[in-house]
């Protein structure tokens, strides 16, 4: 008696759908029915299976494709077509001729090191070096010394306290010493508006 009461309470079949209850599977008056998920769904979940062995073997075990780092790594560089010279060998034997502690006296160097200026220094220094933010780039004024060797110095590691983040992780020592050569021009040109002195004269 008691047997067919719980059937009657907690029946094998549902009687809307026809479907199978779990047994035992009941919380606050709700149960699971025991029906199959349909054809696709199975089969896209077998195929996601697959894939995943299929991809870990291809990106993982044999190297045979890039992984989303390389993708980026290479999307990069050919957002910059000079990196992507130096990165492939081009141009290594120039950069091994290059003497770094000297500015760039040719003029494609120095326009490539005007285009960086203008993209990365402008917003602190004013796209003359007239000084905003960072200081006049144009007179004999230097903060932290105004040799060659000093502008170098300070675009590597930057000026921590006074907002300037190091370049050095951010260009390579090609595009530093492009950049530092430019500014070594500014110097004289009497730019509008200019920003006061600030630091110690330099004499070479």
């Amino acid at each position: 008696m008691e047997e067919n009461k719980k059937q009657q309470e907690f029946p094998e079949i549902d009687p809307l759908t026809n479907d199978k209850f779990v047994p035992e599977h009941e919380f606050d008056g709700i149960r699971e029915l025991a029906n199959n998920p349909p054809w696709w769904l199975t089969f896209i979940f077998i195929f996601s299976i697959l894939f995943g062995y299929v991809y870990l073997a291809k990106y993982h075990f044999y190297g045979d494709g890039d992984l989303q780092i390389q993708e980026y790594e290479k999307a990069m560089l050919a957002a910059n077509p000079e990196e992507e010279e130096e990165a492939a060998g081009g141009i290594s034997i120039q950069m091994a001729d290059i003497d770094f502690s000297v500015p760039l006296a040719d003029a494609a160097g120095l326009e490539k090191g005007a285009k960086i200026y203008k993209t990365n220094c402008a917003v602190c220094h004013l796209a003359e070096g007239q000084g905003l933010v960072g200081p006049n780039l144009t007179d004999e004024y230097w903060i932290h010394g105004g040799s060659f060797a000093d502008i170098t110095r300070i675009i590597n590691n930057g000026v921590v306290e006074k907002g300037m983040i190091a370049w050095k992780g951010q260009l390579s020592a090609k595009q530093i010493h492009q950049v530092a050569s430019y500014i070594t021009t500014l110097q004289g040109t009497n730019p509008p508006n200019p920003k006061a002195p600030e630091g110690e004269k330099y004499v070479p």
